[in-house]
């Protein structure tokens, strides 16, 4: 029988990989919001400069340790994705200068791009059965009890910390933070499609 432990170190790489660069080279620069734990990094950084790699950590604890309760296996299959990626985001942090020096999309196309990478590194996780915690980790418990997809769970908790981030932020990094979203979901949602 395949090993399936090596493919999916290296599914939470490249997912991890894609989520980093999702968040520093196309959200971070705009001051655009993700949703999820993430999203609440963001807002903790763009109000107070702190790391978002380790905001995400400190914030992801409460998930972590239901998992640790409830679901071991959960809890393991995550709590790699979680260091990886935040390793990660706070790695790629000091490139975004010289990324943007070449690349400049816009911040209605980061918007999209950025949530768009986000997803497809989400998903392509889920879909090993791994993830980066948070709400996404969340979403995995909801399923069980919600017969809904799982990007489709992941876009309604990440639609309300955008909103409670919305209070603090404008109107136009509002409406970008929805297109990340929904690109986000949309990614998600087709990478975690089950095939009958």
């Amino acid at each position: 029988m395949l090993n399936m432990r090596p493919l999916r170190y290296l599914i939470i790489l490249l997912g991890s990989l894609l989520v980093a660069a999702g968040t520093n080279f196309f959200l971070v620069p705009y001051k655009i919001l993700d949703g999820g734990i993430i999203g609440i990094a963001l807002i903790i950084n763009y109000l107070s400069d702190a790391k978002i790699g380790v905001a995400i950590i400190l914030c992801s604890f409460p998930i972590f340790l239901l998992a640790w309760l409830k679901e071991r296996d959960i809890f393991y299959n995550s709590v790699l994705g979680l260091l990886i990626s935040s390793f990660l985001i706070e790695l790629l942090g000091p490139f975004q200068y010289h990324f943007l020096y070449y690349f400049e999309f816009g911040s209605i196309s980061s918007a999209i791009i950025g949530g768009f990478l986000m997803g497809t590194g989400l998903g392509i996780m889920l879909r090993f059965k791994a993830s980066t915690g948070g709400t996404d980790l969340l979403a995995q418990f909801i399923k069980r009890y919600v017969p809904l997809n799982l990007g489709f769970i992941i876009f309604l908790t990440d639609f309300m910390i955008i909103g409670a981030g919305g209070l603090l932020i404008s109107k136009e990094t509002f409406f970008h933070s929805i297109l990340t979203i929904i690109s986000g979901g949309v990614a998600t949602g087709l990478c975690t499609l089950e095939t009958k």
